[in-house]
């Protein structure tokens, strides 16, 4: 379809970054799945029924600068142009250190993934948008993150996405005038692997306030931070 919309998620073989998948396929996109191991990405697409014939997997490790490189070259190959890219992947949320024991090896991997992985993925996809001058890079961030509420938690998961965002307003102020909107969002406490059962909200809910992102006109918000649509203070 010449005029059908090209999506990437990273992380998109499980959790919110599957539930994401998932609403960009029932809206018709044709959905790029980035998946660590390639056979799990495959198991999630048949998980998916019909959508699945909307959705390519890839492999896809946002540490590992191969493999964002071939899935640089897939997208050029397959589609030549990318319109939304979702920055899910991110690990760690790091409860059992406290900031002044953290084991600071874990904390540059931390950062490795959840800061720069985004980065790399800013850097080899977004040039596809600037050149459209069109296009949605949604960076998934944290209350965790935000310097107005966050505690002593999580310390090396907190430190990561507050970068997350710095990164999103240098990306966004970047891009601000080529048609390209750039923002950190918060899918709030959910039910997934790294949230833990007792979360409040459900995969799918979590991934509509990523997706409020995607939808934006062309002249809404970029360098912001928000749930639900609703801005949160850095």
């Amino acid at each position: 379809m010449v005029n059908q919309k090209i999506a990437l998620v990273t992380g998109g073989n499980r959790g919110i970054g599957l539930a994401c998948v998932r609403q960009l396929a029932q809206r018709g996109y044709q959905t790029i799945m980035g998946s660590r191991d390639l056979e799990l990405g495959r198991a999630a697409r048949i998980s998916l029924g019909p959508l699945g014939d909307n959705i390519d997997v890839i492999p896809l490790d946002i540490a590992n600068r191969k493999t964002i490189e071939d899935a640089r070259l897939f997208v050029m190959e397959q589609y030549g142009r990318l319109d939304i890219l979702i920055n899910n992947a991110a690990i760690h949320y790091d409860s059992w250190h406290n900031v002044v024991q953290a084991d600071l090896e874990e904390v540059a991997l931390t950062l490795d993934v959840n800061l720069l992985g985004p980065w790399r993925m800013a850097q080899a996809m977004m040039p596809f948008m600037l050149k459209a001058r069109s296009g949605r890079v949604v960076n998934v961030s944290s209350e965790a993150g935000s310097m107005a509420t966050m505690d002593a938690a999580a310390p090396g998961y907190g430190v990561s996405k507050a970068a997350l965002n710095a990164l999103t307003i240098k990306l966004a102020a970047f891009s601000r005038e080529k048609g390209v909107l750039v923002n950190a969002v918060c899918p709030g406490w959910v039910q997934t692997q790294m949230g833990g059962e007792s979360a409040p909200r459900s995969v799918e809910e979590g991934a509509a306030s990523i997706l409020w992102a995607v939808d934006l006109p062309d002249d809404g918000p970029s360098g912001g931070f928000f749930c639900d649509g609703k801005p949160l203070p850095w």
